[in-house]
């Protein structure tokens, strides 16, 4: 699952239901965000943030930032609040174990990585030991002997949901957002979506900003797993209620939806 901090206030109860799963025995690999917390450290710093197609642009002063904040400030509030609950949870990054591979694939963007290969060994010797993973959305230059080799890379938390959903062949992935689900053209959510539709969406440009990159992710996550959910994590029990059926956001599966 994917959560961004935008989700987690105070009405949420994904923290709580993230550990209620984890009693019942369910495996779950978390993904956080921080798109906010970043935004404000950057304007401290007197940097502007900008964004290019729903992803940050990152340069060199603000990589810094980014690294700091995500794998250390948010991603150690994240484990220490989940333990507080009774979880059993243990923080990690991209980088670490060199889990994702990436190189820079658009210089526009400046140090964003685009993922090349994932090794999931990490996150399965944690779940292995009943622990949740909870992954800051960073990966390593691949070391090709360019000045950037082994250099940390930002990389969008819902990439990296969809890439680790499809390595490990998830049974579910789930974005919590702040938004009711994928909407239509007319402002309305759409509940079901197949994989033709999603790409009409996305190419027709009823879709945009920060819902790009989540339903792209969610079609790379379907080449490995069956169903893929975008729904609104504000509400309490959001996370349990969708894993139950009674998702009020959107479900996109592989095949066509069900009427």
């Amino acid at each position: 699952m994917k959560i961004g901090g935008s989700t987690l206030g105070s009405q949420d109860t994904t923290l709580p239901d993230l550990v209620a799963l984890q009693r019942e025995g369910t495996e779950v690999v978390v993904v956080h965000g921080g798109g906010n917390v970043i935004s404000r450290w950057m304007q401290r710093q007197g940097i502007p943030p900008q964004f290019v197609g729903g992803l940050r642009v990152t340069d060199a002063e603000s990589l810094e930032i980014v690294v700091a904040v995500l794998g250390g400030l948010i991603n150690k509030e994240l484990v220490s609040l989940l333990e507080q609950l009774g979880g059993k949870c243990i923080g990690l990054s991209g980088i670490d174990g060199c889990m994702l591979t990436c190189a820079i694939a658009n210089p526009e963007l400046g140090y964003v990585g685009e993922i090349l290969s994932v090794d999931a060994a990490p996150i399965r010797a944690l779940l292995n030991c009943g622990y949740i993973p909870m992954i800051a959305p960073l990966g390593v230059h691949r070391f090709d002997g360019s000045e950037n080799a082994g250099k940390p890379l930002n990389i969008n938390g819902d990439t990296v949901a969809g890439e680790l959903a499809r390595e490990l062949q998830a049974e579910r992935l789930v974005f919590l957002t702040d938004v009711t689900g994928v909407m239509d053209g007319g402002g309305r959510v759409i509940s079901r979506l197949d994989q033709r539709r999603a790409n009409t969406l996305l190419n027709s440009g009823v879709v945009g900003g920060g819902m790009i990159p989540k339903l792209q992710a969610c079609l790379r996550a379907l080449e490995g797993s069956p169903v893929a959910d975008i729904i609104d994590g504000r509400h309490p029990n959001a996370l349990l209620d969708c894993l139950q059926g009674r998702s009020a956001g959107t479900t996109i599966t592989a095949g066509r939806p069900r009427p």
